[in-house]
């Protein structure tokens, strides 16, 4: 597209929500993630800030590896099934199952019981948000035109995290004044999430046709499910190799572990600090209100990187605003994170949010633009598990070394320095390869420039 032709940059905003079917894509985001910040907020709220439990840096670790990991391993696989079913359905039956699941999950918490039963329906709830969340990112393309996929991105993506938080935020509320700080109350809560899931299930059952979310049916893979897993070794294999051709999107996704693997270390740090230094009460429970205001401040950072990626991205290019958001984050935790103040932490938690979701909207931008459709869910999924592995190894790594009320500034300081040097390495990598190829997302040519 031609400078004479391409589109004004003004009006991004609007120009996305006027794509009807990406309207209601969101919605089906939204709704669901309402109800996995209400689902996920219960779970850890019943083991971390529940009087009748205590856990250390250690014991959190290990909670977040048994909840995310299972999902990991099998992610690439899953991406197979993602280029063979079709997206409305994986939308619409994950949601309804995970409805289901989340019931009986809510009885054990109200009971108090450590069966491993709930525990693997727990396991299974989250893997199937991963899966849902997956089919999402591959589905986009089909609902938002090309040029504008940056500025949809940017929508779905923090709008589904602010969803999160507010699901968070109204547990939080629930649980302080209406309901107790209890098995009882985190189990209501529970509870609650499976009705936003039945809601987004059927919004995305009503809103599209069969064949409207992809993938394409010529790009479709047809058999049986048995023919279907000897293929998928083959077909992660065959994704991996599609990915190293497209070496601006897997240089961002490296830049995107390399960040999560920090944070990992960041989350577990907040944790034990709001809990513990951070807490003049005697039980875990009273830092509940404490930590809602970390929340608040990732979410403001959130909706902020919403609004700033796509014009920065479109001015500087995407590879210049990653690096320069993995260095401000090792700024910003040296600058407000070392003082070990209850406020000044809340501006790195700002930073670190602002930084996460602005990474996150370049580099499914960019799968989205430079891998095939056939291709796009085995990479997603490929994406999905190292967002995952990368964030646990993290948190092990933290547990290994802060202390049980998450305080040094060693630790910290050595963070810090990890981002800036990811920074580094990014630009000369990613910064030399956009420069050669000019594959970036604010090429002039109006691919990318919405």
């Amino acid at each position: 597209m031609s400078a004479a032709t391409a589109p004004p940059k003004t009006d991004f905003v609007r120009g996305v929500l006027r794509q009807r079917g990406f309207r209601r894509l969101l919605a089906v985001r939204v709704v669901a993630q309402i109800g996995d910040g209400l689902f996920q907020g219960a779970l850890a709220g019943s083991v971390l800030f529940n009087p009748e439990q205590r856990a250390g840096g250690m014991a959190i670790a290990a909670g977040f590896a048994v909840l995310l990991l299972p999902y990991s391993l099998i992610g690439p696989y899953v991406g197979v099934f993602l280029d063979r079913w079709r997206r409305r359905s994986i939308v619409a039956v994950a949601n309804s199952v995970r409805a289901l699941l989340v019931l009986p999950i809510a009885l054990s918490i109200w009971r108090g019981e450590e069966s491993p039963v709930p525990f693997l329906l727990a396991l299974i709830v989250i893997g199937l948000n991963r899966f849902f969340l997956a089919g999402l990112s591959a589905a986009t393309p089909h609902v938002v035109d090309d040029r504008k996929l940056v500025t949809a991105n940017s929508f779905a993506a923090t709008l589904g995290s602010l969803s999160f938080s507010v699901g968070i935020g109204v547990g939080a509320a629930l649980i302080k004044s209406v309901l107790a700080t209890s098995f009882h109350g985190y189990a209501l809560v529970a509870a609650l999430a499976a009705a936003f899931y039945a809601v987004s299930a059927l919004i995305g059952r009503v809103s599209f046709g069969a064949d409207e979310l992809g993938p394409d049916a010529a790009d479709r893979t047809t058999g049986s499910i048995r023919v279907a897993m000897r293929e998928v070794n083959y077909g992660t294999i065959a994704g991996a190799r599609h990915l190293a051709t497209k070496r601006g999107a897997a240089y961002l996704m490296l830049a995107q572990a390399a960040f999560r693997l920090l944070y990992g270390v960041v989350l577990l740090a907040c944790l034990l600090l709001f809990r513990t230094e951070f807490n003049h009460g005697t039980e875990p429970s009273d830092s509940f209100g404490t930590i809602a205001n970390a929340f608040l401040a990732g979410g403001v950072g959130l909706l902020v990187a919403s609004f700033v990626t796509p014009p920065v991205t479109r001015r500087i290019g995407g590879w210049r605003w990653v690096a320069l958001l993995l260095a401000a984050t090792g700024v910003g935790l040296l600058g407000f994170g070392l003082p070990f103040d209850p406020v000044l932490l809340l501006g790195a938690v700002f930073v670190t949010s602002l930084a996460a979701q602005g990474l996150k909207i370049v580099t499914d931008t960019s799968l989205q633009h430079e891998c095939a459709d056939e291709y796009r869910g085995r990479v997603f999924s490929i994406n999905d598990t190292a967002f995952n592995i990368t964030l646990v190894a993290g948190m092990y790594l933290g547990a290994l070394t802060l202390p049980e009320n998450g305080r040094s500034a060693a630790v910290l300081g050595t963070v810090a320095a990890g981002y800036v040097l990811a920074a580094a390495g990014y630009a000369v990598l990613g910064g030399r390869w956009a420069r050669r190829v000019g594959d970036d997302i604010a090429e002039p040519d109006g691919r990318y420039a919405r």
